[in-house]
């Protein structure tokens, strides 16, 4: 190496260089990029009358001093491209595997009508309306559009998938979470206008209940009813864990504060409020900046870690579902390795095969050109915005029957009407084996929660007089820090199979039986 570096005559160099690159002597970044020449260039070489080393050393050794100028850079590829936004957001778009040509309108209308049985359901929609403006019973109005809204969730998540295919892994799930979370955001503004602080608290932590524990819950379970374990990007699941900590910690310190400041006797609760609020006005705009930063490091900086993951040829298979299954599939799109443990649905062993090749094609065959995609897209947000609207002010005459509480509402019912869409979207691209995709719409739907939504509706809420802080009620505070690590546990190993599905749903069916007889904090 000291002969490449200090100064010397052109001929001296060559010699130096050219003697190394025969006795193997040359750093292995040189030898195993510039192998393949090296050995053309010597039978070439050898080839030419009078070849030899004379012939030898000429042809390789200004070839070799070139490589080690080359390769001095050494960043991964993958850190290299994510030098400048403009190619972050350009390897983003780009969708892995190849799009099949994109229908025609008529094609696209024929599937959105055949889209799933749920589309029986939208007969909801104008009933709801009729309800609504006919001032019907309020239980009657609310029911209605409650079952509205969810065919009108399951087309929401069908737009976006489409849309998704075209875009990539990445920005799809940030696409299924935002417009996931459109309805959730029409329904706690019109609360906040309307003065109801309580519901709209609960509703957003509901939201991350109901994303972390029964989306994620029944995305591992589907997903392994199917196959009999998944694997997912480790890495970026705990870093989404870390975010959602950041959001625990926003809520439980201002909680904490505002509970030992009632303790003490020279300050009053007005004040104690009052301070509160201002705390969490500091806090809302904090936590929008750490969402930048979240977005910044998702889309640009560390792309790479949201990316589907590869399994490498080193890694050893995971080992089969049952004793019959001859060994695992190979790894499909998205690092995701898959292993039946169950028969195809309806179909024979012989048939399993042949319905996963149709699935695999299926997958990246779109059903909606992409106008129509943000068509249905557009159309479907408008309609479920309204439909909200009825539910909303359906919901004192629902509760003032003394039938269900107004916790019970806006911490179970009212999320799971939200996040109908991220229930459908992430459901089914777990059944079909897109677990990265599933864990972006659910995961990255309750960071957006609590990093986006809820400060948004705090200043807000500052905006327009009313005083939304972050003081959640303190077991509602508690339920979500046991969730939180709940989800922890489950995500830590990177695998996950229907039973730890099973579990996450079970913790969600404990809280709603709670929440049944909780009576809320006045």
């Amino acid at each position: 190496m000291a002969d490449l570096t200090r100064t010397e005559s052109p001929a001296a160099m060559e010699t130096a260089t050219a003697a190394q690159a025969e006795q193997g002597q040359l750093p292995t970044f040189i030898r195993e990029t510039d192998a393949e020449s090296i050995l053309r260039q010597r039978a070439t070489a050898q080839a030419q009358p009078g070849g030899g080393a004379n012939n030898l050393r000429s042809s390789s050794v200004p070839n070799l001093a070139h490589t080690r100028r080359e390769t001095i850079p050494t960043l991964p590829a993958f850190q290299r491209k994510q030098t400048t936004l403009k190619a972050a957001i350009v390897e983003n778009l780009q969708p892995k595997v190849p799009v099949g040509k994109a229908p025609g309108w008529r094609t696209s209308a024929m599937s959105i009508v055949k889209y799933s049985w749920l589309n029986v359901l939208l007969i909801f929609v104008p009933v709801s309306w009729a309800m609504h403006f006919s001032g019907q019973s309020p239980t009657v109005t609310f029911v209605m559009s409650f079952l509205a809204i969810v065919p009108l969730a399951a087309l929401l998540g069908f737009a976006t998938e489409e849309i998704a295919l075209r875009v990539g892994d990445t920005f799809g799930g940030l696409l299924n979470a935002t417009f996931g979370n459109a309805v959730e955001l029409i329904i706690s503004i019109l609360a906040l206008v309307k003065g109801e602080l309580n519901i709209v608290r609960s509703s957003m932590l509901g939201s991350i209940l109901s994303n972390t524990l029964l989306v994620l819950g029944m995305c591992y379970f589907a997903g392994g009813l199917r196959f009999h374990e998944q694997g997912y990007g480790v890495r970026a699941a705990q870093l989404n864990i870390n975010l959602l900590g950041i959001s625990v910690t926003a809520i439980v310190i201002p909680v904490a504060f505002h509970v030992f400041l009632d303790m003490r006797t020279d300050e009053s609760i007005a004040v104690t409020d009052e301070s509160v609020l201002k705390i969490s006005r500091g806090v809302a705009i904090i936590l929008l900046f750490v969402y930048g930063g979240y977005l910044t490091f998702q889309l640009w900086t560390r792309a790479y870690l949201y990316m589907p993951q590869e399994q490498g040829p080193d890694d050893p298979p995971p080992p089969p579902a049952l004793p019959f299954i001859e060994g695992p599939q190979p790894p499909t799109e998205g690092g995701v390795f898959r292993i039946p443990s169950l028969p195809s649905w309806g179909g024979s062993s012989s048939s399993s095969s042949s319905s996963a090749s149709t699935l695999s094609a299926d997958e990246h065959t779109p059903k909606l050109s992409i106008k129509a995609s943000f068509a249905l897209l557009l159309a479907v947000t408008v309609v479920t915005g309204f439909t909200a609207e009825w539910l909303v002010s359906s919901i004192d005459g629902l509760t003032s029957t003394g039938a269900v509480s107004t916790e019970f509402v806006a911490l179970i019912l009212l999320p799971l009407v939200g996040n109908a869409a991220e229930h459908v979207t992430a459901v089914t691209v777990a059944a079909k084996g897109k677990l990265d995709l599933s864990m972006a719409v659910a995961v990255g739907s309750s960071i957006q929660i609590a990093l986006f939504v809820i400060p948004i509706l705090i200043l807000l809420g500052w905006c327009i007089g009313q005083p939304l802080s972050f003081y959640f009620d303190p077991f509602e505070t508690v339920v979500l820090f046991i969730s939180v690590v709940s989800v922890n546990w489950a995500i830590a190993d990177g695998r996950t199979n229907w039973l730890e599905g099973m579990t996450l749903m079970v913790i969600y069916l404990i809280i709603a039986l709670v929440f049944w007889y909780y009576p809320g904090l006045e």
